[in-house]
């Protein structure tokens, strides 16, 4: 049996954060990755996985978006929230669950270049 999700009231699209997208376009261009697969199984439409994906191709050719990879590791001090990236040349970016996602992307951008 099939699953669904109703939507109640005028707005009958959802809304993907910027973060889940990000995710699934990753998920889909992983080695091995099917791409009929992966949207079926996030609940998006195959047409949509393929427009993020342009967008990413579109952002990454002009020096923007690119994939990064990314280890969690258990902190010394454990804090609620928090996370530290670390960048080559011994650069670190600290935070919590209070930072502005838009800020924290302008500070990443400018450490990037």
């Amino acid at each position: 049996m099939a699953t669904g999700t109703v939507f109640s009231g005028p707005e009958r699209r959802r809304r993907w954060a910027s973060s889940e997208r990000a995710r699934i376009v990753e998920e889909s261009l992983q080695p091995g990755a099917v791409v009929t697969v992966v949207p079926r199984r996030h609940d998006v439409h195959p047409n949509l996985l393929h427009n993020w994906r342009r967008q990413v191709k579109r952002a990454a050719g002009g020096g923007g978006l690119q994939f990064l990879p990314v280890a969690v590791t258990p902190s010394v001090q454990p804090a609620a929230g928090s996370f530290e990236i670390e960048l080559a040349g011994n650069v670190r970016v600290r935070g919590d669950g209070s930072v502005d996602e838009a800020a924290l992307g302008r500070v990443l951008r400018a450490l990037g270049r």
